[in-house]
């Protein structure tokens, strides 16, 4: 396994030692919670499953999506991705990386943030020491 890397400014922050993880956010406008669950796969991360709790601005769920556990599920129609590009913002809530039954906030993995930081999640190269961030 080579694992989960997060990283700024293209430079490795975090190593961790997953295969899946979920990604959760809370909608800027809305103000509903989005999810979504990923696994890596020959060094790409591939999107599995999304869920939303609702629709609304720019927050359009396809036409497939299924009713389950009080949110809307379904399959994403992307491609395996290189990297998966987050930006961070001081007028939203943080991101949470969910992994093994626990969930962390970025800032808690990574430190705060500026406005506007980019977080790049992306299949660790397989010389890459896993690590814990600076709250281990």
């Amino acid at each position: 396994m080579t694992g989960l890397c997060l990283g700024l400014a293209a430079l490795i922050q975090l190593s961790l030692p997953i295969d899946h993880f979920t990604v959760a956010w809370m909608h800027s406008v809305e103000k509903i919670p989005w999810e979504e669950d990923y696994r890596i796969e020959r060094g790409r991360i591939v999107p599995v499953v999304a869920r939303i709790q609702g629709a609304g601005a720019g927050m359009d769920f396809p036409d497939d999506a299924v009713w389950k556990g009080g949110y809307w599920e379904y399959r994403p129609h992307l491609p395996p991705l290189e990297r998966l590009r987050l930006t961070r913002s001081r007028f939203t809530s943080d991101y949470q990386l969910c992994w093994d039954g626990q969930c962390r906030t970025f800032t808690d993995l990574l430190g705060p943030a500026s406005d506007g930081t980019v977080v790049e999640l992306f299949a660790c190269p397989a010389a890459t020491p896993a690590t814990k961030g600076p709250n281990r």
